[in-house]
């Protein structure tokens, strides 16, 4: 058992690219991930790592160890999850990583319930609104909120993404509503810094060819949540998803606006890492999202637009 020990300690500094990264990342000091790297390299009689004060490097035999090993563990890990899934109760901890808004507003909410519902499972939930690298990151499962086009990665999709261009209804009576896209060249337009096209606007009436619209303003956010916050406080108008704002349109304190458009719609998905078998802690959490957002979430029942 030592020598899987030690070969899964070197994927990992391999895979953190730095032993202290390692170390911080498995719960064990630098000096004892050294051990484990200087150990597997005395039995193979191999140096496998190119060990500088600045860079850490494989080579060539480190990086064919390190390619047929990690390949290894893989089918091993895969190989404990099949049994798993075969024997019962998903177990251990579900590492997740998701948009802060998305995160914050539909699935920590919900969390208490999916614990009950699998006792034997706890959470570790890192919210970030930029993309990251699940691999590299270590999570089990990531919210993508966008067009995928990475093969390297398994996708579920479990609803759609919906946009609206919404302000609050006193910024409405102050600077009038938008009845055309272009109208919007004569509104403050708050950008969501991580949005795709975040100043050129595209809008299709049905039937017709899509048109686009350059808009700009004083406010440039990266949240989504802050964004929202402006809003409420009347700071100007903006294109964002109806999960974020739905909510608000339906109790009324926002106003969406140039309902007639269709704007473009993207999907939301959960990723994970390529596998060959969908580990249990993952299967059951796509299937408790997919039934709690379904194709017509909640927040886009109901909701109050302007026509």
């Amino acid at each position: 058992m030592d020598s899987l020990s030690d070969i899964a300690v070197f994927i990992q500094v391999v895979d953190s690219g730095s032993f202290t990264a390692a170390a911080e990342r498995l719960s064990l000091s630098k000096s004892v991930i050294s051990k484990y790297v200087t150990r597997l390299e005395d039995r193979l009689g191999a140096r496998l790592l190119n060990r500088t004060t600045r860079k850490l490097s494989l080579t060539e035999v480190g990086r064919a160890f390190y390619e047929r090993s990690e390949r290894g563990l893989q089918e091993i890990a895969e190989a404990e999850a099949e049994v798993s899934r075969l024997q019962g109760e998903p177990r251990g901890t579900l590492r997740i990583n998701a948009p802060m808004s998305f995160g914050v507003l539909h699935i920590a909410p919900v969390l208490p319930e999916f614990l009950e519902r699998y006792p034997q499972l706890t959470v570790d939930m890192n919210l970030d609104d930029r993309k990251v690298d699940v691999i590299e990151g270590g999570f089990d499962v990531s919210v993508r909120i966008s067009d995928l086009g990475d093969s390297s990665l398994v996708a579920r999709r479990i609803g759609p993404c919906r946009h609206v261009v919404v302000a609050s209804p006193a910024y409405l009576k102050r600077y009038g509503i938008p009845r055309t896209p272009e109208d919007l060249e004569d509104h403050n337009v708050i950008t969501y810094q991580y949005q795709d096209s975040a100043k050129e606007w595209e809008f299709r009436l049905p039937g017709q060819k899509p048109s686009m619209v350059s808009v700009s303003g004083s406010i440039q956010m990266n949240n989504s949540l802050a964004l929202r916050e402006a809003l409420l406080n009347d700071a100007g108008i903006t294109r964002t998803p109806t999960f974020v704002v739905g909510r608000d349109i339906q109790e009324g304190r926002l106003q969406s606006v140039l309902t007639n458009y269709e704007l473009p719609e993207i999907s939301i998905y959960l990723v994970f890492p390529q596998r060959k078998y969908l580990s249990p802690k993952v299967r059951v959490f796509v299937e408790f999202m997919r039934e709690y957002i379904s194709d017509t979430p909640s927040w886009d029942q109901k909701t109050k637009v302007d026509r």
